[in-house]
């Protein structure tokens, strides 16, 4: 039996705001540890028997980041772009069409790719009893055992067991008798003494010919949409990407009501134990935080606490944070945003995002330091008509051939070797030498070198908005930025 991880890589992250961003999000940051979310799903396979070469379905926005990830873990992966977000059901469409079209039989294990999980070992044991009863037929989804009347999650309620997944009288799988959407405390409560509701983790189970065979009879029009875009899919590097034009048109619709709330295959494996969370916000990073210390504080940074409990602090870099008699805070400080908010309520940091797409602040889009797939940049300072920013392009790597209409630029080489293309010139430039590019100029940088190129690049002109740019070649294909 052939298992396949698809992994979901479609998640904004925003109730982790400021340290998630709309062009960083929660799965391609170390929230947890060293590394990544993203990284640590994808761990999370490799490093077990029993599984294939995963999938990720992923923003197109974010495909570079997700592959260079994945390439830092030595983990291959076939990464499927959609051009929008259409939640679970279509995205496990797209994954299981891809599969059929090559091995009709793989049973799929769907995971999203910002959870974690601290008892690997009992997730790979629920997913191969869930794999097995998946190879007959049945939908099944993972039930996390609640450990507290938790009302951010949905649960499932257990019916009865299936005799052919029975052992010594132990029930491994069991129909679903319905699903609850987020109850309120009472109602969770009432879950919780009931002893036969589990948390949906939405990690689902099932072969991909069945998935595909439901969708047609409970939402062909989905399926049909999914198939078009699917149909309609280019090569990109080493990308699939779907038809825009078909994908936007899908509905957009959960697993859970598209399929799992009507199919009558739907199945059900207790997980216990696995440590389970969705990380779904910054007081569920203090639950499961490792580390805290003698009055609750769980601290990642610098930070000076004066009688102060059961707090989350995290900084940024050398920031130093200081705090004197309070408690149930979350406080969060990165280099262009500080988060205060009361550890119970954190699931309202949303809220703060929206308004601030609202007003435009970029500060709800990306960070300063903002990631290309050549490297990065980081803003340092601007002010009336200037901007500083610094540069790492990684060894081998090139920017775009490019030019701008409205600002002219200056480089100053701070590490590494530079070589710069300007109107059909080609100018070498070591540490502490610098170029001209004047407003207009046709000009492109790479780095021959075996070290990353750093340096510094003072923008001046009357408007430095990174859409202020016109690319002539590209070796990643990119069309806008």
């Amino acid at each position: 039996m052939n298992v396949i991880p698809v992994i979901l890589s479609g998640g904004s992250g925003s109730r982790l705001w400021p340290l998630s961003r709309q062009d960083h999000p929660k799965q391609l940051l170390p929230v947890v540890n060293s590394t990544t979310l993203l990284q640590d799903t994808a761990l999370r396979f490799r490093e077990a028997a029993g599984y294939g070469q995963p999938l990720v379905i992923c923003n197109e926005a974010h495909r570079f980041a997700i592959a260079e990830q994945l390439r830092e873990i030595d983990v291959t992966a076939r990464i499927i772009l959609e051009p929008c977000g259409r939640n679970t059901a279509p995205a496990a469409a797209i994954a299981a069409l891809h599969l059929a079209a090559t091995d009709p039989d793989a049973v799929m294990v769907m995971v999203a790719s910002d959870h974690v999980i601290a008892n690997v070992a009992a997730f790979h044991t629920a997913v191969h009893t869930a794999a097995a009863a998946a190879a007959r037929g049945y939908v099944v989804a993972l039930g996390v055992a609640p450990t507290a009347p938790e009302t951010g999650y949905g649960y499932i309620q257990q019916g009865g067991m299936l005799a052919e997944f029975s052992s010594g009288g132990v029930s491994q799988v069991s129909r679903i008798a319905r699903f609850v959407e987020k109850p309120d405390l009472a109602t969770a409560e009432q879950f919780i003494a009931a002893g036969d509701y589990f948390w949906n983790a939405s990690i689902f189970v099932f072969r991909a010919e069945t998935y595909l065979a439901e969708l047609e009879r409970l939402a062909p029009e989905m399926l049909a949409g999914c198939r078009k875009a699917y149909h309609d899919r280019t090569e990109d590097l080493d990308f699939l990407r779907l038809g825009r034009d078909a994908f936007t048109a899908v509905a957009s619709d959960s697993i859970d009501y598209a399929v799992m709330e009507k199919t009558d295959r739907a199945a059900v494996v207790p997980a216990d134990g696995l440590g389970w969370s969705d990380v779904g916000s910054w007081g569920a990073l203090w639950e499961i935080a490792e580390h805290k210390d003698a009055a609750g504080n769980a601290i990642l940074g610098q930070a000076i606490t004066e009688a102060s409990e059961n707090c989350y602090i995290r900084t940024h870099d050398k920031q130093i944070i200081a705090t004197v008699g309070v408690r149930d805070l979350v406080i969060v400080a990165t280099k262009d945003a500080i988060l205060v908010a009361d550890r119970t309520k954190t699931q309202h940091v949303r809220a703060i995002v929206d308004r601030l797409q609202k007003s435009n602040r970029q500060e709800a889009i990306h960070h300063r330091m903002v990631y290309r797939p050549w490297g990065s940049y980081e803003s340092l300072d601007d002010g009336d008509r200037f901007q500083v920013k610094r540069l790492v392009v990684k060894p081998g790597q090139k920017l775009s051939l490019q030019k701008h209409f409205h600002r002219a630029e200056h480089w100053v080489v701070v590490q590494g070797t530079a070589m710069v293309h300007r109107d059909g010139e080609e100018i070498l430039l070591r540490e502490n030498e610098s170029v001209y590019l004047p407003l207009g100029c046709i000009h492109r940088l790479d780095n021959p070198g075996k070290i990353p190129l750093v340096l510094v690049e003072v923008q001046s002109g009357s408007y430095l908005g990174e859409d202020d740019i016109v690319r002539f070649a590209d070796t990643y294909g990119r069309v806008g930025l």
